[in-house]
């Protein structure tokens, strides 16, 4: 298997023909006040799958901070592939809505991604504390 895209957007689709649609990607959230809570994001992968992969499977989403703890419950989404005799590859793109995502400190943050317990993907997340311009 192989990831192609694993980011942090603020939006993604799919849409009918398997195109993965994605808006707004980042890797740093800047916020006046702690905690802060970021309202809307999406975790948007797309992965291609070749004959050995066949099968059920889990991928897992787990956002942890700097001391590895995770900062929201863990996302587990069952994947079945499937290959048709004609293909020699199939790809599948996953979006996961993320709503009200909780930073209680600045720091280091990462969107650990594994299939079957096994690492594929890290994105990496800053939290940045921003001073208020003097009035």
């Amino acid at each position: 298997m192989n990831v192609q895209v694993a980011m942090l957007c603020d939006a993604a689709t799919q849409d009918s023909s398997n195109k993965l649609n994605v808006l707004g990607g980042f890797d740093t959230i800047y916020t006046q006040s702690l905690p802060a809570i970021h309202l809307q994001c999406a975790v948007a992968l797309r992965v291609t799958f070749a004959t050995g992969d066949e099968g059920q499977h889990k991928l897992a989403l787990n956002f942890i901070n700097a001391d590895g703890r995770s900062v929201m419950p863990a996302m587990e989404i069952p994947v079945a592939i499937t290959l048709p005799e004609d293909v020699h590859f199939i790809t599948h793109n996953f979006v996961v809505n993320i709503q009200k995502l909780n930073f209680v400190e600045a720091g280091l943050y990462s969107v650990d991604i594994s299939l079957d317990g096994r690492s594929l993907a890290s994105i990496p997340l800053q939290v940045k504390l921003i001073q208020r311009a003097a009035a």
